[in-house]
C-alpha cells in the first residue's frame, strides 16, 4: 500500500480507501462486511470512509464494530453529515449548527471512537449560512471531535468561499469528495485547479463508475442477475446513465490496455484516478472480501503516457466532462 498527504496537511492516508456506501447495514450481511473490513486491513488499507446517512446510521455502527480491537492511532476514520437521518424530522438534515453538533456525537458513538480524522459536509447546504456551518466545524475541531474538515461534491466557488472562512476560523479545510472516474470527469476543468491552488485534495468515490468499468456489463446483453444495475435499492438509479451501448462498447475496448499493464479492468480504473496528482485516495467498496484485495493492487501503479493517451482515445468521447454537473441539491432533502 502507498500513502499520500491529504491536502495541505500532515495527514497521510492510504491511496486505496475502504468505503461502505450501499453495502454495510443494507446490501451485505454484517459478517461479510466485517470480513471485508478485515481484508482491507490485511491489504494495508488504513483509511475508512462512511457517513451517518448510509443505511440510516447502520453503516457507521457496522464499521465501528468491524474495527474494534484495532489500534486507533493506526487508522484514519472519515464520516459525513448532511443527508437526513433518524426519523427525518425538520432539523434532521442539512448543515445547520444544530444538525452538525448533534450528528457528530451520534457518529462518534456508533463508530466507537472519541474522534474522527476527517469530518465532511456531505453536500453544500444552500439554506444555511456558510458562516454558521463553518463555525460549527471549527468548534468541533477545537473540541477534539474531528481533526480535519472536508466536503463532498462542492463546486469551485463553494470550495473557495469555505476555504477562506476556514482560514479565518483557524482550522484546515483539506479535502473534497467528488465522483470521479474515466467516465465522469466533471471536476477536471474547475474543481481540480481551484483545489490545487487552495491546498485541497480529492478523495474520489465511484472510481469504477458503479461497476461499469469492470467490464461486466456488455453492450446489447442482459444485465447480470444480482448486479447493482438490477437492484433498485442498491444503486440502480446511479448506474443507469452509464448503461448505454456506446459507453459499454468503449469500456470493452479498454481490455487490451489493461492486459498490457497486467491489470484487471477494475484495477486499471482505480489506478487511472490515482494518476491525477490532486487525488489523494480512491474509495472502493466491496460486497465480498476478495474484491477488496483485488482493488488494493491498484495502489502504487504508474500508467505511462502512452497508456493514458490510449485510454483517452477510447473513453473521452463518451465521458461526462461538463463542470456544471458538479452540484449539490438546490434545496435540502427532508
Amino acid at each position: 500500500m502507498q500513502f499520500r498527504y491529504l491536502g495541505n496537511s500532515g495527514l497521510k492516508i492510504s491511496e486505496i480507501i475502504y468505503g461502505n456506501w450501499l453495502t454495510h447495514g443494507s446490501q451485505v450481511e454484517n459478517e461479510v462486511a466485517t470480513a471485508s473490513v478485515h481484508a482491507a486491513l490485511d491489504a494495508g488499507i488504513t483509511t475508512f470512509d462512511t457517513a451517518d446517512a448510509y443505511a440510516n446510521t447502520a453503516a457507521e455502527k457496522v464499521l465501528g464494530d468491524a474495527l474494534k480491537g484495532q489500534r486507533r492511532q493506526s487508522l484514519e476514520i472519515f464520516t459525513k453529515v448532511y443527508w437526513p437521518t433518524g426519523p427525518r424530522g425538520h432539523n434532521d438534515t442539512g448543515l445547520s449548527r444544530k444538525h452538525i453538533m448533534e450528528s457528530i456525537d451520534g457518529s462518534l458513538e456508533r463508530l466507537g471512537t472519541d474522534y474522527v480524522d476527517l469530518y465532511q459536509a456531505h453536500r453544500y447546504d444552500s439554506e444555511t449560512p456558510l458562516e454558521e456551518t463553518m463555525q460549527a466545524f471549527a468548534d468541533i475541531v477545537r473540541a477534539g471531535k474531528a481533526l480535519y474538515i472536508g466536503v463532498s461534491e462542492w463546486n469551485a466557488q463553494q470550495l473557495r468561499d469555505a476555504h477562506a472562512l476556514s482560514k479565518e476560523l483557524g482550522f484546515q479545510l483539506i479535502s473534497n469528495q467528488p465522483q470521479y472516474s474515466m467516465l465522469w470527469r466533471v471536476i477536471e476543468a474547475e474543481v481540480v485547479p481551484t483545489s490545487e491552488e487552495l491546498g485541497i485534495s480529492q478523495i474520489v468515490w465511484s472510481p469504477v463508475a458503479q461497476g461499469v468499468l469492470t467490464g461486466k456489463y456488455k453492450p446489447g446483453a442482459e444485465l447480470p442477475a444480482g448486479s447493482r444495475a438490477t437492484d433498485e435499492k442498491g444503486g440502480a438509479g446511479a448506474i443507469k446513465d452509464f448503461l448505454t451501448d456506446d459507453v459499454l462498447g468503449a469500456v470493452q475496448r479498454l481490455q487490451p490496455i489493461a492486459d498490457e499493464a497486467g491489470l484487471t479492468l477494475a484495477q486499471l480504473a482505480v489506478a487511472w484516478v490515482l494518476q491525477n496528482p490532486n487525488v489523494a485516495g480512491a474509495i472502493v467498496g466491496a460486497s465480498r472480501p476478495e474484491q477488496v484485495a483485488s482493488n488494493a493492487q491498484a495502489a502504487g501503479v504508474t500508467l505511462d503516457a502512452e497508456a493514458l493517451k490510449r485510454i483517452d482515445e477510447v473513453i473521452l468521447p463518451v465521458a461526462k466532462t461538463d463542470p456544471s454537473l458538479t452540484k449539490s441539491p438546490a434545496t435540502r432533502v427532508a
